[in-house]
């Protein structure tokens, strides 16, 4: 699906037309320059279903002619007039004896653009809407979370895989399998593969990763957390690969099976060739073991392993242009924010927040997960921290008070407010009190609304699944209905609180849980069939997110037997053009940090939904291997 350079060059040139054009007051944000994103699949009454990407910097007079070529055959237009209302079209006639590619065309000015790659489908291949991904899987293991980044900067998004084995949550004990990352193209081609050691224990809350383009030449990197004996894309070893700092007591009680003593590192790997980089001093240490305490539910103190490697991340543009990538420790009681920028082949550390103690109001408020966006309109990103934000300079902006949660979803929320709106879920326990649902402004903390007073909440979700109320809708566990961000009752809750997901043709979203999508009101639409969700109860896809194609989203389930991934796509066709959604900034740091914690699902920084605005043009600049920008 990747495009020629000549087609890169051209929106190059429609992104350097957008930077010098005085349109953003805000310097533009170094974003991932990627291919049309062509992808077609056969669908059912011999037809194909073809779509193809809107970039968030082309102009919106820009139109597109599709193209398809049978076997031998001279290329036929499909389209009579212009494509202009969409990016998506039903091919009807398509001769599947034979091999069958589109490709693209983009009109600008009246002139038709060089086509980039196109998009083949095999003679006689059965009626499906996926791409499969066979795997490489170590015996034992299964896929589990995924990510995405051009790895190689050839436009296209390649695959970086979580393979897991035995995984353990903190407070037990246990030894653990070793945590593996392996990095494949869309055509199942095995890049690298990147061990993590036996000192660095598997589980949701250990083995958080960052894939994004961090210096701006390109090409994406990979960041995590090592230890001595982490094994890297070249077979290189960081540290003593000799130590083994593990607790292999088994009379030790909760103890047994941590890593609790030794080095620990944070390293920057290569996207292309999973080599590292550069390794530091992960920040902060561990220790003291018993000093990651604070108030409210889950504050207490521990010295097992519990409260203290509780991990988080993200990347944020904390300068406005740049990227920086964030590692985060402890959210129950202290926690601490370590921003790092990767620049000119130099790891350096550019602040740290650290809320100290359980006295500090910032102290105990952090979530499962967290959400990047700019929430005070400056340009700069902020991090939603669960119930407090850390502003752009590393200091704390506020603090709702409302301590711990498992479910955050940031966004517009409500399209009659200005800026981002939180939307979360509180744990009220151990004799605490507060709501166990808020939803609050990001940018000064005003509370909207909140609920559920003093009763403890596990999951919610928010966002715009009915068409009759503008704005996002609102459901919990134990919700008895679902409600506009007043609090008001607008009907029955769905049976999902898990992830949404763009999916069919209109603005709202569906319900993405287990390996189904369902729509409000309507019941079930999509089944993978012969595919599993991860994460156990939590049951999420490896990856939901705009990975070619229009701008509805992709999933990612892996199969059963765990030997492949298949890449689902819809079928449905939409009037509605929108530039793909990997542009929007917020929507892009949402995905690369999907896969940290209890995985949430991605939001726009503007609202997506029934009753829209025009979708704002976003602040970027696009930057190719050959871009040199600093």
């Amino acid at each position: 699906m990747k495009n020629s350079n000549s087609e890169i060059k051209i929106y190059a040139v429609l992104a350097i037309v957008f930077i010098f054009s005085g349109f953003h007051s805000f310097a533009q944000r170094q974003m991932e320059m990627l291919d049309r994103g062509v992808v077609a699949v056969c669908t059912p009454g011999d037809s194909a279903f073809i779509s193809w990407r809107l970039l968030g910097t082309e102009p919106d007079e820009i139109a597109f002619n599709l193209y398809r070529k049978s076997g031998n055959e001279k290329p036929v237009r499909l389209n009579k007039k212009p494509i202009t209302e969409s990016t998506n079209f039903q091919d009807g006639k398509p001769d599947f004896s034979k091999d069958n590619s589109w490709f693209v065309k983009a009109i600008l000015k009246g002139k038709e653009l060089e086509a980039g790659k196109s998009f083949t489908i095999k003679a006689n291949s059965p009626v499906q809407q996926y791409i499969n991904l066979p795997l490489k899987t170590p015996e034992g293991y299964s896929p589990n979370d995924c990510s995405v980044g051009d790895l190689d900067g050839d436009g296209e998004y390649e695959i970086i895989l979580h393979q897991t084995g035995r995984g353990i949550d903190n407070p037990r004990p246990g030894i653990s399998d070793i945590p593996i990352f392996q990095a494949y193209k869309m055509n199942g081609t095995l890049l690298w593969e990147i061990n993590l050691g036996k000192n660095i224990r598997e589980g949701a809350h250990y083995t958080q990763f960052m894939v994004f383009d961090l210096d701006g030449d390109g090409i994406a990197e990979f960041a995590c957390k090592t230890a001595d004996g982490t094994i890297d894309g070249k077979g290189t070893v960081i540290g003593d690969s000799t130590k083994d700092y593990r607790n292999l007591d088994k009379t030790s009680g909760t103890f047994y099976g941590k890593v609790l003593d030794g080095p620990e590192y944070f390293t920057i790997f290569s996207g292309k060739t999973g080599e590292a980089l550069a390794t530091t001093d992960y920040i902060p240490n561990r220790y003291p073991l018993d000093g990651w305490n604070g108030h409210g539910g889950n504050g207490g103190s521990d010295s097992t392993g519990n409260r203290v490697d509780r991990f988080l991340a993200c990347v944020a543009y904390l300068d406005g242009v740049h990227p920086s990538v964030v590692m985060c420790r402890g959210y129950y009681g202290r926690s601490v924010l370590a921003a790092w920028d990767w620049r000119d082949g130099k790891l350096t550390s550019r602040w740290v927040f650290d809320s100290m103690d359980g006295e500090n109001p910032f102290s105990g408020q952090g979530n499962h997960n967290l959400s990047v966006t700019d929430v005070d309109g400056d340009g700069k990103d902020e991090i939603i921290y669960g119930s407090m934000v850390v502003d752009d300079d590393g200091h704390g902006l506020f603090s709702t008070g409302f301590r711990h949660g498992d479910a955050i979803h940031v966004g517009q929320l409500d399209p009659n407010r200005q800026g981002v709106q939180v939307f979360g879920i509180h744990e009220i326990e151990e004799g605490t009190t507060g709501p166990g649902v808020a939803v609050y402004d990001a940018g000064n903390g005003e509370v909207i609304f909140q609920g559920n007073m003093n009763k403890d909440v596990g999951r919610g979700v928010a966002g715009d699944i009915d068409p009759s109320n503008r704005g996002a809708e609102m459901w919990w566990s134990g919700s008895n209905g679902l409600f506009n961000l007043k609090g008001e009752r607008l009907g029955d809750a769905p049976r999902s609180t898990n992830f949404l997901i763009w999916w069919d043709g209109d603005l709202s979203r569906e319900l993405l849980d287990r390996n189904h999508i369902d729509k409000y009101n309507v019941g079930r639409i999509f089944t993978a069939e012969d595919c599993r969700s991860n994460n156990g109860s939590k049951s999420t896809p490896a990856l939901s997110a705009d990975l070619f194609g229009d701008w509805r989203e992709e999933v990612i389930f892996r199969t059963e037997d765990n030997q492949n991934l298949r890449i689902y796509t819809t079928t449905i066709p939409t009037k509605h053009r929108i530039y793909t959604l990997m542009h929007d900034s917020q929507y892009r740091l949402a995905i690369a940090s999907q896969n940290v914690g209890y995985n949430q699902p991605p939001n726009t920084s503007f609202f997506l939904g029934t009753d829209m605005k025009k979708v704002p043009k976003p602040t970027i600049v696009l930057v190719t291997k050959n871009s040199n920008l600093k």
